[in-house]
């Protein structure tokens, strides 16, 4: 199998591909085409056998001449926090859009989409399934352009599958962590004034490579999203505790408003694709010297 993997060069995408190359079961081994917007960064992976093109996802040439051959799109890129509202739309909506639209056009015939667990909004006193509502209000749920973004573009590629035939599969990822990414000592920002009890779903990356995978290659699942997720989430106590920062006082006194927020249930991805965390905890990650 051919598959163009967007975003290569990022924090989830440089971790992805080498877990891709070579892999695939029953003998269909994966050959996979990096787009990059540096080609600098890209070494690694060409050297570990991917096939460099570069390029910017929003350039219309640069979209065609990317899916060209292939059998499967692998789209991981995103504007993630920190960029201007118009970029995250511009990417992870637009050009999203888009790719999907020259994907269609060169006969390719899956679309993975790498989406978020933050699509969800506000808890509904459960962990929340693939098939409640997402986000729709610009000021609805967590602020900010990035979840509402990649709840437009799910809408939107949906929109394709059902009209179209658009081979979509969609994946939302908890909160990644591990292999040396810095993402989980960023998270001591954003507790704020949270209550200690807060919980934040996890997902190592070695899980969000194999539930990729699985998604990539189940047949039969156009139209299907999938939480990945572990199965053990962690608290604002754990977030300091697993970076060596004292915990604050009072953080049990503080309201938690919404405890049940970007908590996901991970029943379906289980039950129809057979996945198992290689890291069901943080504190397994740790253990096992995967941070």
């Amino acid at each position: 199998m051919r598959v163009l993997v967007t975003g290569a060069t990022g924090e989830v995408g440089r971790r992805v591909v080498p877990r891709l190359l070579g892999r695939g079961g029953a003998g269909a081994e994966l050959r996979v085409r990096v787009l990059v917007r540096d080609a600098a960064r890209a070494e690694p992976l060409v050297r570990a056998g991917a096939e460099p093109m570069e390029g910017d996802l929003r350039d219309e040439a640069v979209r065609r001449r990317a899916v060209a051959g292939m059998d499967a799109v692998l789209h991981v890129a995103a504007a993630f926090r920190g960029v201007p509202d118009e970029e995250a739309y511009a990417v992870n909506r637009d050009a999203t859009i888009a790719l999907a639209g020259a994907a269609l056009a060169e006969g390719v015939g899956r679309f993975v989409f790498v989406s978020t667990n933050l699509v969800y909004g506000a808890g509904r006193g459960r962990p929340a399934e693939e098939d409640d509502p997402t986000l729709t209000a610009a000021g609805e749920g967590l602020s900010g352009a990035y979840p509402h973004s990649k709840a437009e573009a799910e809408r939107a590629l949906l929109a394709l599958h059902r009209e179209r035939g658009l081979g979509l599969r969609i994946a939302r990822l908890a909160f990644v962590y591990g292999d040396g990414d810095p993402h989980l000592r960023q998270a001591l920002q954003w507790p704020g004034e949270w209550n200690g009890h807060h919980r934040f779903q996890m997902v190592h990356h070695a899980d969000v490579a194999q539930g990729l995978l699985r998604v990539l290659l189940a047949p039969g699942v156009d139209g299907r999203i999938y939480n990945i997720a572990d199965d053990a989430p962690f608290s604002v106590v754990d977030v300091h505790r697993i970076n060596g920062v004292p915990v604050p006082e009072g953080l049990a006194e503080r309201p938690d408003v919404d405890p049940w927020h970007g908590i996901v249930s991970t029943l379906r991805v289980r039950d129809e694709l057979g996945f198992r965390p290689l890291y069901p905890s943080l504190w397994t990650a740790r253990d096992a010297g995967a941070l």
